[in-house]
């Protein structure tokens, strides 16, 4: 673990603590922590194999900002809807319904989380509850105790 003020280093295609999670369909690996940061910020990468994303949902603390590395994606945040490619970002701000669709065969998405809040603690905790096919309630549940708040459904893909 880095302490505040210091370069934290991490190589290609791995994990800031060398534990890549399996979470909604993609790898997530972080990249900067929040305890690199004070809490600031933290950073995600995610490559997604097939097909989709998360619900529409909200961050009652955090902005959102994506960066598209590799592949397609299908963005809403509030009303409006956006296609990006490689190359491509978008922000969302907190509090402001967004969802996302891997539309590609394999794609990769950078995620900058500010502040970080608890969501490493929310990606840990999720990857271990979706390996026991949660229930709406109980994923509700999780989402809720990390200030995220799913207002509708998943984005068609088709």
């Amino acid at each position: 673990m880095s302490q505040l003020g210091t370069a934290t280093y991490v190589t290609a295609g791995n994990d800031r603590f060398r534990k890549p999670l399996l979470f909604d369909g993609g790898y997530f690996q972080c990249k900067v922590s929040a305890a690199d940061t004070g809490g600031s910020l933290c950073i995600y990468e995610t490559v997604r194999k097939k097909k989709g994303g998360p619900l529409l949902h909200y961050h009652q603390s955090q902005d959102e900002w994506f960066f598209v590395r590799q592949g397609e994606f299908l963005f809403q945040v509030g009303d409006d809807r956006f296609r990006l490619a490689a190359g491509d970002s978008i922000f969302a701000p907190r509090k402001v319904p967004h969802a996302f669709a891997n539309v590609s065969d394999e794609a990769a998405l950078i995620l900058v989380y500010q502040p970080a809040g608890t969501m490493e603690r929310f990606f840990v905790d999720g990857s271990q509850l979706l390996l026991t096919d949660p229930s709406p309630h109980e994923w509700q549940a999780l989402c809720h105790r990390h200030g995220i708040e799913n207002v509708g459904p998943k984005l068609n893909v088709d």
